[in-house]
């Protein structure tokens, strides 16, 4: 589909392939390192998100920024995106079509990054790259190969930030992520 980082930000910039595109502000297609062997995945952007056009800058991606500072990585190592490149109304979680309609853009950020490793924050992640047969309540914390590609699923941010008895389970998940990381070689 895609062949360029250039390419591919001019295309997510003028899509209108689903109602979405109708009421963002900024598309956010993601950022970070081009060439991260650590990927991270969220559902689609929010409030924060669709104003600046940078994926998890809000209180979300604050936490996050502290749980990849947490695994010796900093932001600039890894590369951060989601599902849905515009903001969904009043936040809810992407609906199939709008999903489908940004999968092209997802596989080919990972097509272009050829990460190791990427971890899929929350449900709606999950369901969107592995199949929606997959729940995160019951695959949290176990690695899902794929195509040479480790998918490690744990709960978002934003659910940590509603229950934080979740943080210890995700801090779990997030170690293997950084052992594996590091047994390999490290982030990039």
């Amino acid at each position: 589909m895609l062949v360029s980082w250039p390419s591919l930000v001019q295309e997510v910039e003028n899509c209108r392939k689903c109602r979405l595109c109708e009421g963002r502000t900024l598309p956010v297609p993601g950022e970070g390192n081009l060439h991260a062997r650590l990927m991270f995945i969220g559902e689609g952007p929010g409030r924060d998100e669709d104003l600046t056009g940078r994926p998890f800058v809000g209180r979300a991606g604050q936490l996050l920024d502290k749980m990849i500072a947490a695994m010796g990585l900093s932001r600039e190592e890894v590369y951060i995106t989601n599902v849905v490149k515009c903001r969904p109304p009043q936040n809810r979680a992407p609906e199939a079509d709008e999903a489908a309609a940004c999968m092209p853009y997802l596989r080919a950020q990972v097509g272009l990054i050829r990460p190791q490793i990427i971890v899929l924050l929350g449900a709606s992640a999950l369901g969107a790259v592995l199949g929606h047969e997959h729940r995160i309540t019951k695959e949290r914390g176990l690695w899902v190969e794929r195509k040479g590609v480790a998918f490690m699923p744990t709960f978002h941010p934003a659910a940590l930030l509603r229950d934080e008895s979740k943080k210890r389970l995700v801090w779990e998940d997030l170690k293997k992520v950084r052992d594996r990381l590091l047994a390999s070689g490290g982030p990039s």
